[in-house]
């Protein structure tokens, strides 16, 4: 597109800092969202000045005088094949900002005038005005207008977390991957929890060769994991365990579900553990078991007696996860510059994924906090609404809540990615100051949105349900202004993507007439055996 500027409208009615309405010739009306340059004197440096102010066209409406609901149908058909029917477009305009000296997007202060001209922006002004220097730049795609101008996320912008939204098939891990190669690439340590094995394959190209920093990513899995692709399709696959006797009281207790209340079943299993340790360097679940056991059978009474037994119940719990081997899988593993872990949670039960999860975020967090490890961490949250809804514990739910309010002091930034913001806590999506949002249309989800963001006005959110696969609308302080756009293709193999359903349906088909082949061939047979057979 050219850089020259082109009037497409007049501004008319009225206008203000933040809104205009404008007139245009009905063939050259822009098109929604598209880009706009209106020229606003604001004070700069002391003195008044002519700058270009950015906005995006919201709304267009068409009218005519003569042909109104009123008139008969066939006097309407004789007034447009007469030609003297009349046609008046205008359109409406959110001012997005404009870009000061330094490059910062300010707010105008004054409204822009009516009479004045409204221009197409030209690609040059709007690459300007969507990007960030070189060194904390983040290229995540293309204006969904202008596929020819980029978009950039701003580096500084996850120091207040992210949260990426979309329902089901709208692209959201897909965008996801995208953002977690353009992290790796500025050097950064990425842990992604990932539910579903959205992202095992993020070390292959997408035809599935391995790139310039497949050596820079490792899938990790829990051995009880039956994950959904095999160690063949993802390549090498790390371990992910933990060892039951690295476990302190409180942390047996968090996961046996043993309140702090039951101070007396508490005291029975710390001293059964106590006396394992006594016998055990390293031991299981099943030998606290076996020593409650025979701490029933030694009580001197009928309250010791039961709180025993009710120690032995929560402990079967323990051991009905299958999560603990015989050593643990350190958190350095993971923690180090310039490397992306997806922790493969795809194969288990909802209560050890989650396990997982709260294990690794809070040795993440200790590591961190410390100052052991000195570098930004960026922990990506798949299905972020399991691990931490609104009414309800989980093992993870108070680290993550610890994540979003003291993280980022440390320099851990979360990136929550879920298709159900209305179910997770609102306290952590209120704290990821910026979103990514692509097409939802529940409305419950659609308010959750509204509630957590500020910057996501009614505008914006009533034009999510109209957006694309790979089309999203993005807010906060990772961008200089709201801004829609449509994500760039992925360097990187896709994991999450749904099967395809019509070819896989075709190959059930064709194995389908091949055993019938096989069927007939076989009858053939027996016949010419028998016939032979007679002779």
């Amino acid at each position: 597109m050219s850089n020259t500027l082109k009037e497409v409208g007049i501004i008319v009615g009225e206008a203000s800092p933040s809104e205009f309405y404008f007139s245009s010739k009905p063939k050259e009306m822009p098109s929604r969202w598209e880009y706009l340059v209106a020229f606003s004197s604001e004070e700069v440096g002391g003195a008044l000045k002519e700058v270009p102010v950015i906005a995006q066209v919201e709304g267009i409406i068409t009218a005519s005088q003569v042909l109104t609901k009123e008139l008969d149908f066939e006097i309407m058909r004789k007034i447009v094949d007469a030609g003297i029917a009349d046609r008046k477009v205008w359109g409406k305009a959110r001012i997005l900002g404009y870009l000061s000296d330094t490059g910062e997007v300010l707010q105008p202060r004054k409204a822009v005038m009516p009479g004045k001209s409204v221009y197409c922006a030209t690609a040059d002004l709007l690459e300007k005005f969507y990007s960030f220097p070189k060194e904390e730049a983040l290229h995540i795609g293309s204006l969904i207008t202008r596929r020819d101008v980029p978009v950039h996320l701003s580096l500084k912008g996850f120091r207040r977390h992210l949260a990426i939204i979309a329902q089901t098939g709208a692209g959201k891990s897909y965008l996801a991957g995208v953002l977690a190669e353009e992290l790796l690439i500025k050097g950064a340590t990425i842990i992604i929890l990932d539910p579903h094995a959205d992202y095992v394959f993020l070390s292959q190209t997408i035809d599935g060769k391995r790139h310039e920093l497949s050596d820079n990513i490792l899938v990790f899995r829990n051995p009880s994991s039956i994950g959904r692709y095999s160690v063949e399709e993802v390549g090498k696959v790390e371990l992910y365990e933990v060892c039951f006797s690295d476990l302190d009281l409180d942390e047996i207790c968090l996961i046996a579900g043993i309140s702090e209340r039951f101070v007396n079943i508490r005291h029975v299993l710390e001293k059964a553990i106590a006396q394992v340790k006594s016998r055990k360097e390293i031991f299981s679940p099943k030998d606290v078991l076996e020593e409650l056991q025979s701490a029933e059978n030694q009580a001197g009474d009928m309250k010791e007696k039961s709180w025993v037994r009710s120690a032995q119940k929560y402990i079967k719990r323990v051991i009905g996860m299958k999560v603990f081997t015989s050593v643990s899988t350190p958190i350095d593993k993971m923690l180090k510059p310039m490397q992306l872990s997806v922790l493969d949670l795809s194969g288990l039960e909802d209560e050890v994924s989650d396990y997982i999860a709260y294990r690794v975020l809070s040795e993440t967090y200790d590591k961190v906090a410390a100052g052991e490890f000195k570098y930004p961490v960026f922990i990506f949250l798949e299905e972020a609404h399991r691990f931490i809804p609104p009414n309800k514990h989980t093992y993870s739910s108070d680290i993550i809540r610890r994540f979003s309010a003291e993280g980022r002091k440390f320099g851990i930034f979360l990136i929550l990615i879920t298709q159900r913001p209305s179910k997770i806590h609102p306290d952590a999506l209120s704290q990821c100051n910026s979103q990514i949002i692509m097409r939802i249309t529940n409305p419950e989800d659609q308010k959750a949105v509204s509630i957590s963001s500020e910057r996501m006005s009614q505008d914006l959110l009533e034009d999510l349900p109209g957006l694309n696969i790979g089309e999203a609308v993005v807010v906060g302080e990772i961008t200089r202004a709201p801004v829609m756009i449509k994500v760039k293709k992925r360097r990187t193999r896709e994991g999450g993507a749904d099967i395809d359903i019509v070819g896989k349906l075709s190959e059930a088909l064709k194995a389908t007439s091949e055993r019938k082949d096989e069927k007939e061939i076989q009858e053939l047979r027996e016949e010419l055996k028998n016939f032979y057979g007679q002779r």
